[in-house]
């Protein structure tokens, strides 16, 4: 007797649909940056295929549970060939494979949010504010940044100040040169691109650029000669962008700890 045809079977395309739209919306995230780093757009425009991509993310979430609840084990259609209740669903195993790649990439932009929401709109962070290190070496390469690499004063530095009390001068009871040894040696293990490194003058300017977007970022290191050793100062400027959602008093926070560590 032939059997009725099963009332719970669902759609492929509502299968599929979730999963295809959360690869989509990881694609389009991993274009927005890229693009930018290649020269393909500006990053006002990288950013703006970025907020697309969140919300294709949205989408296939929402998609994705859908498929999964329809296909969820139990919930009928044909057995196993050899009557187990205990495999699961190809159509939910999508389903969740949609979710998991959805809700990792909402997390994306929810993180950067959280994180330029909870840093300063600065993007000039230096270990001495009173006098910071000046950049000479590296003002060619900025002539058309849109962000200047002169101090912006004491409103950048008060900010700063209550941002990242933390980010001070180090004192280094080793020579100069020494010093500026082990700094160079540490920028050089970072990857950043030398610019100019004057040991006489205690001088290293070097130039960081970013991963995802390829925002280039210049650092000036300077080390000074103190009673009972070196004084070295960093400071680190975004080209582009109001703020910098806190990367630069990354780097110089992550800098300065290693020297300390090969500093005893």
């Amino acid at each position: 007797m032939q059997q009725p045809p099963n009332s719970s079977r669902v759609p492929p395309a509502m299968t599929i649909i979730g999963p295809v739209a959360a690869v989509c919306a990881l694609l389009l995230a991993a274009v927005s940056g890229f693009g930018h780093r290649w020269g393909w757009w500006t990053f006002g425009t990288g950013f703006a295929v970025l907020k697309w991509s969140a919300y294709t993310a949205i989408a296939a979430l929402v998609l994705s549970v859908i498929g999964a609840v329809l296909n969820r084990p139990g919930r009928g259609g044909p057995k196993p060939a050899d009557g187990s209740s205990h495999r699961m669903p190809p159509g939910f195993a999508w389903g969740l494979f949609g979710i998991v790649v959805s809700v990792g990439m909402i997390a994306v932009p929810v993180y950067w949010l959280y994180r330029a929401q909870h840093a300063p709109r600065i993007h000039d962070i230096t270990t001495d504010t009173a006098d910071p290190p000046h950049f000479e070496a590296i003002l060619p390469l900025r002539r058309d940044a849109p962000n200047t690499a002169e101090y912006g004063g004491p409103a950048i530095a008060a900010q700063q100040q209550a941002a990242y009390p933390d980010i001070r001068s180090l004192l280094v009871a080793r020579p100069p040169g020494e010093v500026f040894d082990l700094a160079l040696a540490k920028v050089r293990a970072h990857g950043w691109h030398v610019v100019d490194a004057q040991r006489p003058r205690g001088r290293i300017e070097a130039t960081d650029t970013t991963f995802w977007f390829g925002f280039k970022d210049d650092i000036v290191i300077r080390v000074r000669t103190v009673a009972g050793g070196s004084r070295l100062d960093v400071r680190s400027v975004s080209r582009v962008g109001l703020s910098d959602v806190g990367t630069n008093a990354r780097r110089i926070r992550c800098f300065l700890q290693e020297m300390r560590q090969a500093s005893p």
